[in-house]
């Protein structure tokens, strides 16, 4: 019998993903665990190996398809002894470039949605709510003469599969009475019209961008934010900075500010473990871990690697892994567990020259702290105009979770890292 090899779930929000390329053909005999294509999702490009064993018969879903919906067909593998694609095994092969998603990503499983409204062949499972019914044609004509819903039976078949007998022994269940024809729900409002004047260009989303939308719209709109800045002197962790490198640079490492930024945050999470949370619906989730991501800009779109256990680390290990970490986010070439969970986020603009900014926090943690340039600044200290290196930092806080005095307690004990660096490293 035929095998449907399916789009993966690579992440736990994944909901669709671009099938960047193929590396197997029709023909071609494939075995476990053998790379046979790559998925680009929204954070990385990964690649998928085969589960079972056979030989490619159909390749359903072109490389360079976007918008492939999770679970959909991607391709077929034929067992051993089969020569061709049985008809109603796959769907048929989607176009390189589809007009919507659903019209390229048919469904694959029960609990999938149904396929896009198209000619069926006479042997494709009958249909009930969106669930596929697999039965034999000469039960699906009996169910009918009858008046059955197929629904309704259970089959006795090769992996139930419903057959005659199922239906000439099932009795006819009375139809439930029609619902009211519910009243069409309000079109939302789009705004304002676009108008594309001569010279202008379109630039289609891709699907990463799609997800970033998404995923950024839904934080804002579903996570009560309030934001707390602060202004912290960084003339001692500057100094404490040039004082470490002239150590660690012997040994290929190099210290950054934003490195010296991740060790002081972990820190004071470490200090404050009920700000090293998330909110679900029925409880708190207080983290043991203190694992730090950090937002990496990329020509795909952000992405934010993570430094596990920064608490426990050196600043040099933090700053080697840091580099290693970024230069694969900006090649896609993250896997899954290094940009996947976290419990606190860092984005860094200051080397843009951005003096203060605030952030969207990424669900589900519950904080995320935008650093600004460092620069020179007149300030007061007793009673005396001076000239020192300050840098904003404007924490976003999700309200569920942490409280603004507890926030604010937060950004006290981070001030004490910064402007202390030595204590940093005790």
């Amino acid at each position: 019998m035929s095998i449907n090899i399916l789009m993966p779930a690579l992440s736990p929000t994944m909901t669709e993903g671009k099938l960047a390329k193929w590396h197997v053909k029709v023909g071609d005999a494939v075995k476990s665990g053998q790379v046979i294509c790559e998925i680009e999702t929204d954070k990385a490009t990964m690649e998928v190996e085969a589960v079972d064993e056979g030989k490619v018969g159909q390749i359903v879903i072109a490389e360079g398809t976007e918008g492939v919906k999770v679970n959909a067909v991607i391709a077929v593998l034929l067992e051993e002894g089969e020569t061709e694609v049985a008809k109603g095994a796959a769907p048929a092969a989607a176009p390189a470039v589809a007009p919507a998603p659903a019209a390229q990503t048919p469904a694959a499983k029960p609990a999938a949605p149904a396929p896009a409204a198209a000619p069926a062949p006479a042997a494709a499972p009958a249909t009930s709510g969106g669930a596929r019914i697999f039965a034999s044609p000469l039960a699906k004509r009996i169910a009918a003469e009858k008046g059955l819903n197929l629904a309704g039976i259970k089959g006795s078949g090769p992996n139930g599969r419903i057959v005659k007998a199922d239906v000439e022994n099932a009795k006819p269940v009375a139809a439930p009475a029609a619902a009211p024809t519910p009243r069409p729900a309000p079109t939302p409002s789009t705004g304002q019209p676009v108008f594309v004047a001569p010279g202008d260009s379109r630039v289609p989303h891709t699907s990463v961008r799609k997800v970033i939308a998404r995923r950024m719209l839904e934080a804002k709109q579903t996570v009560p934010h309030f934001y707390l800045t602060v202004e912290l002197e960084i003339d001692a962790l500057l100094a404490a900075r040039q004082a470490i490198n002239t150590v660690t640079e012997k040994k290929g490492a190099k210290v950054s500010v934003n490195d010296m930024v991740i060790k002081a945050c972990a820190k004071a999470l470490r200090d404050h473990p009920e700000c090293n949370a998330s909110w679900t619906e029925d409880e708190m989730v207080q983290y043991g871990a203190v694992d730090i991501s950090v937002a990496v800009a990329t020509d795909r779109g952000l992405i934010t690697p993570i430094v596990r256990n920064a608490d426990m680390k050196g600043l040099a290990q933090i700053a080697t892994e840091m580099k290693d970490l970024a230069a694969r986010a900006k090649v896609g070439k993250l896997k899954l567990e290094e940009f996947q969970g976290g419990g606190f986020t860092i984005s860094n603009l200051g080397m843009f020259g951005v003096k203060d900014f605030a952030a969207i926090i990424n669900p589900p943690q519950a904080m995320i702290l935008a650093v600004g340039a460092g620069e020179e600044r007149a300030v007061v200290r007793k009673g005396q105009v001076v000239v020192r290196n300050m840098m904003n930092c404007t924490l976003a806080v999700d309200h569920r979770v942490v409280d603004g005095a507890m926030g604010a307690q937060f950004l006290q004990t981070l001030r004490s890292y910064i402007e202390q660096p030595a204590a940093m490293l005790a």
